[in-house]
């Protein structure tokens, strides 16, 4: 599952997302499901029930629930804004409990001269809690704005598709090791 986690309008994450799901195709080891938070439209958490109790009264989070619990790795396209993580993906995440545990989570970050390193660190306890594994080996996109041409395509170097192919072996890796607890009852 490939997450974009910003929903500002005239956001680079779209086209950043475009670009990793064309490499994770590529990649040839993945069934894709690409989750745009902005059309996802999750109102902030409105369930009654703490999400580890998993009684869910609303058709959004029921359909939320049933995507990310068929993905067997996570991927977060993430911008940084004012040194932290967005609203609406920490929103996602807490709308569920089980349905992320014993994932590999990557990220493909992008921004400023930090390339949304911050935001990465800030929300790695979150999926710590949530006994996800966020991978060490990442896509960090420094200046992106400078990367996206007026046709709206991002353009990546050879660094930057290094990196990917990097993480996308890592996801395989890891996913299979972390399937076995997921199978566990």
């Amino acid at each position: 599952m490939i997450v974009i986690a910003s929903t500002r309008p005239g956001r680079v994450g779209l086209p950043v997302s475009r670009w990793f799901e064309a490499r994770a195709r590529e990649h040839g080891a993945f069934q894709i499901d690409v989750v745009d938070l902005f059309e996802l439209g999750l109102p902030f958490l409105d369930e009654p029930h703490h999400p580890k109790l998993a009684k869910y009264t609303k058709q959004h989070t029921k359909e939320w629930s049933q995507r990310v619990d068929a993905a067997d790795a996570v991927v977060l396209v993430m911008p940084e804004y004012n040194h932290g993580y967005t609203a609406p993906l920490k929103n996602a995440l807490d709308f569920l409990h089980r349905e992320w545990q014993h994932k590999p989570v990557g990220f493909v970050s992008y921004g400023g001269v930090a390339a949304g390193t911050r935001a990465v660190q800030l929300l790695k306890p979150v999926l710590i809690a949530l006994k996800t594994y966020p991978l060490m080996d990442v896509v960090s996109i420094p200046f992106v704005r400078e990367r996206v041409g007026e046709d709206g395509i991002f353009r990546a170097d050879e660094p930057l598709e290094g990196a990917a192919r990097v993480m996308l072996d890592e996801l395989v890796r890891v996913a299979g090791v972390l399937g076995a607890l997921r199978a566990e009852p």
